[in-house]
C-alpha cells in the first residue's frame, strides 16, 4: 500500500499540474479563482516531501498512513482558501485510518475506510450535505458507489474504477445545482450552470487513484 499511495500522490501532483488552469478558470466563475493555483502548489509541496524521503514505521499500512497524514498537513499549510483545510483534514483522517487498519486486512475495504475518514473530516468541518454544490458531491456517491462494488465481489481494481466513475459523474452533476455554501453561495442562482472545482479536483484525485491501482 506504501508504494501505491506514494505512486498515486505523484501522479496526483502531475495531473493537477496539468489541470491547473483548468480548475481555476472553474473556480473564477464562482469563487475566488485560484483553486487550481492553490492545488498545484500543495501538490508540488507533497512531492518535494516525498522527494526527501518515506518515514519510518512497523508495517507499510502505519508509513501510509503517516505519509498521507504528512500530506495533509501540507495542504493545510500551503493551500489557500477552504481547500486546503478541508482536504488536510481529509487526508489526515484517511491517513489515521489506513495506518490504523489490520495489517491482513484485504485493501480495498481499508481504502473505502479511508475514503470514508476523509469524508467525515470534510463533513464535520464544512458542515455541508450533499446537494450544496461541494466536493462532497463527488466524494459521497463515489464511498456509496465503491461500497456497491465491494460488496457484489468486485475486485480491488472495480471498486477503485467505480468509485472514480461516481466522483466524474458527481462533479458533473453539480453543474445544475445552486452553490448554499463557500464562496460560491454568495452567487445564489447564478451559480447555476457551472461545474464545481472542488468536487472536479476530488473526481480527479480519484481517477487518478484508480489509475494508480491499475497499473500498479
Amino acid at each position: 500500500m506504501l508504494e501505491a499511495l506514494e505512486r498515486w500522490l505523484r501522479l496526483s501532483a502531475e495531473r493537477i499540474h496539468d489541470q491547473s488552469d483548468a480548475l481555476t478558470a472553474l473556480d473564477r466563475a464562482i469563487g475566488d479563482g485560484d483553486h487550481g493555483l492553490n492545488m498545484d502548489r500543495g501538490f508540488a509541496a507533497i512531492t518535494a516531501q516525498l522527494d526527501a524521503g518515506l518515514p519510518d514505521g512497523e508495517t507499510d499500512r502505519v508509513r501510509a498512513g503517516a505519509v498521507l497524514r504528512t500530506a495533509g498537513r501540507t495542504l493545510i499549510s500551503t493551500v489557500g482558501g477552504a481547500a486546503g483545510p478541508l482536504y488536510g483534514t481529509a487526508f489526515m483522517r484517511a491517513g489515521g485510518a489506513i495506518a490504523a487498519a489490520d495489517v491482513d486486512e484485504d485493501p480495498a475495504p481499508v481504502l473505502l475506510t479511508a475514503l470514508q475518514a476523509g469524508i467525515g473530516g470534510i463533513v464535520a468541518l464544512g458542515k455541508a450535505t450533499p446537494g450544496e454544490k461541494t466536493m462532497l458531491d463527488a466524494l459521497i456517491p463515489a464511498q456509496t458507489a465503491g461500497v456497491a462494488a465491494l460488496d457484489g465481489g468486485g475486485t480491488i481494481e472495480a471498486v477503485i474504477r467505480a468509485v472514480a466513475d461516481a466522483a466524474e459523474a458527481g462533479a458533473v452533476a453539480t453543474i445544475p445545482l445552486v452553490a448554499t455554501k463557500g464562496r460560491a453561495s454568495y452567487l445564489g442562482e447564478r451559480s447555476i450552470g457551472h461545474q464545481d472545482p472542488g468536487a472536479t479536483s476530488s473526481a480527479l484525485l480519484l481517477r487518478t487513484l484508480a489509475d494508480s491501482v491499475t497499473t500498479g
